[in-house]
């Protein structure tokens, strides 16, 4: 499996919004492949490929170890429930932190498969809240923007200080 190098905030990278993608032929089954890959060596739930610095719209995700993933080509959220639920987010791009955030509580999202074939998806809970955290990636939106100020304020120091730390 194929794998590529992960972008570390503060990479300007997981700020660009994605192109969407045009061509589904071998170079994106070959890009779906990397991040896959990179999904895999990292043990994240999530990845899209401006992740590993490719700034196409595209997003791995496996919610277990050892469920299959599911590549979603140009996801959009169709639909967003206004009832609102909190879980734990984080990202391996920015490691060792991790806060709660609110997103919807079910969404549906309408997306292509490899081949382009066009797919719909209603996801509730935990899967809806990944989806929207990739989906916001792709925008160039990096989770910690859907923090309070003070509370993302807080989440840098934290991982300014861990990274002097680990080195």
């Amino acid at each position: 499996m194929s794998k590529s190098p992960l972008l570390l905030y503060p990479d300007p990278g997981l700020r660009r919004a994605a192109d969407p993608v045009e061509r589904f032929d071998a170079a994106l089954e070959s890009l779906a492949e990397q991040v896959r890959g990179t999904l895999a060596r990292v043990g994240a739930i999530g990845l899209t490929a401006p992740h590993i610095g490719r700034l196409q719209r595209l997003v791995v995700l496996r919610l277990e170890p050892g469920e299959p993933t599911t590549t979603y080509v140009n996801p959009e959220i169709l639909w967003a429930s206004p009832e609102r639920q909190a879980h734990t987010e984080g990202s391996v791009s920015m490691p060792g932190i991790a806060e709660s955030v609110e997103r919807a509580a079910r969404i549906t999202l309408r997306y292509r498969d490899l081949d382009g074939t066009p797919r719909e998806e209603s996801a509730e809970g935990f899967r809806a809240a990944c989806l929207q955290h990739e989906c916001d990636q792709l925008d160039g939106i990096f989770w910690i923007d859907r923090l309070s100020r003070l509370r993302r304020e807080r989440a840098l120091k934290r991982f300014v200080k861990l990274r002097r730390t680990d080195r």
